[in-house]
């Protein structure tokens, strides 16, 4: 049961976030529903139906089978039409902003959605192709179940024609940016809840020191799993590195206050979130990273886009705002006992440096960011009284003045 409970773990968010998801969800709906409206046809109800409205039947199965046929065809084909704007789309955000972003596209909902019905419509018109029998000297033809199936395909004509409009919005730099800053600042919102920021570690005496079982980036802690865990041993842990490390196997990650033996290495490592890809969910931190990729391929010799780079830094200052005023907490406790988990989260100083420092390192030769650096960093000096801020902020007026001279 454990190597069970450790799978399904170590799979949820891949499963949950995988784009197949959704639309299995959806097009497992639609054979439920084919089920049901083909078992409502057989029934005296819908024989009665089909008889006091005529022209709901259908006598010929020949004339059955042209129109499922023409259905799965015609849907078939929107289904690789439509998706194949979207590998456009993709191919295009990864060459001109970062291959990071592709998350936020594949993992679109509405995409998802749209795929599941088509990929639904599809399951469903397949099914009434089977159910299309002899009986002695007559045919079963599901008509009501036909018939639905024509508003079905109908509907997806609609969603296709709104899908269109959908993918040329969403390949729009200023769309991109913005849900990334929106899932940052989500992010923040669930976890930067302190009122005062801690930046050194307290002291902690250190007994065990837990290792990766595997290589990949750090992303903090399962909260149910490491709270069970402390309570069930009776022990303190500390974070050895900030969320976002990259962590190879075998290298500590946390410091446990009390000897664990390796059975209890393993359940500690329950609670311990390393994975092969970050999200923006689990770390907000990795929000920030994006938003700076964006603007430093915008600023790149062979994108040469100031504009891009403006809309990220934008962005970029708009979350770090936000962050000045709330702060991540340095431990998570657990209530009613003395065990805690010590946090090692990026001061707002050193987030700052390393996501903005090389945007003005990239950018500073040209006009317009210089201009929009000294605009930001002037409103954010108002909110946030930051060392490296305000050190920035000197550098942007002073070039700016030896501009003018």
């Amino acid at each position: 049961m454990d190597k069970i409970r450790i799978w399904l773990l170590s799979r949820y968010q891949i499963i949950v976030t995988s784009i197949a998801f959704i639309p299995g969800l959806i097009s497992l709906g639609f054979l439920i529903l084919a089920a049901l409206i083909f078992s409502f046809d057989l029934t005296e109800t819908g024989q009665q139906v089909k008889s006091d409205i005529p022209w709901l039947s259908i006598k010929d199965p020949s004339t059955a089978r042209s129109i499922l046929g023409a259905i799965a065809g015609g849907i078939i084909s929107l289904t690789v039409f439509s998706f194949s704007m979207v590998m456009i789309v993709l191919s295009q955000a990864a060459s001109q902003m970062s291959n990071r972003v592709l998350d936020k596209l594949i993992g679109n909902r509405f995409q998802q959605i749209v795929l599941g019905i088509y990929i639904g419509t599809i399951i469903y018109t397949f099914f009434l192709f089977s159910t299309i029998r002899e009986q002695e000297e007559s045919f079963q033809i599901p008509s009501l179940s036909i018939f639905l199936l024509t508003i079905i395909t109908v509907l997806d004509i609609f969603i296709f024609i709104y899908f269109l409009h959908y993918i040329t919005q969403s390949v729009k730099y200023n769309v991109i940016i913005d849900r990334i800053k929106s899932s940052t600042y989500d992010g923040m919102k669930d976890f930067c809840m302190a009122n005062v920021e801690v930046i050194e570690q307290p002291d902690f005496a250190s007994k065990s020191i837990i290792r990766a079982n595997r290589s990949g980036v750090y992303e903090g802690f399962d909260f149910k799993e490491m709270k069970d865990f402390l309570c069930e041993n009776k022990c303190s842990m500390q974070s050895i590195y900030p969320m976002g490390t990259y962590v190879l196997r075998g290298q500590p990650v946390m410091n446990c206050s009390r000897n664990l033996d390796d059975s209890h290495m393993e359940e500690a490592l329950l609670g311990i979130i390393i994975s092969e890809q970050e999200s923006i969910a689990r770390n907000y931190e990795y929000g920030y990273r994006q938003l700076s990729e964006i603007a430093l391929k915008a600023l790149s010799p062979g994108i040469n886009d100031p504009g891009t780079a403006i809309l990220s830094l934008r962005a970029l200052i708009d979350l770090f705002g936000f962050r000045a005023l709330h702060f991540p907490p340095s431990s998570f406790s657990i209530a009613g006992s003395p065990f805690l988990v010590h946090r090692n989260e990026l001061s707002f100083d050193i987030l700052f440096e390393q996501t903005i420092y090389p945007i003005w390192d990239y950018g500073k030769e040209d006009r317009m960011l210089r201009q929009e650096f000294s605009l930001l960093l002037s409103q954010l000096a108002l909110v946030a009284n930051s060392d490296s801020a305000n050190v920035l902020y000197k550098q942007v007026k002073k070039r700016i003045g030896e501009e003018k001279v």
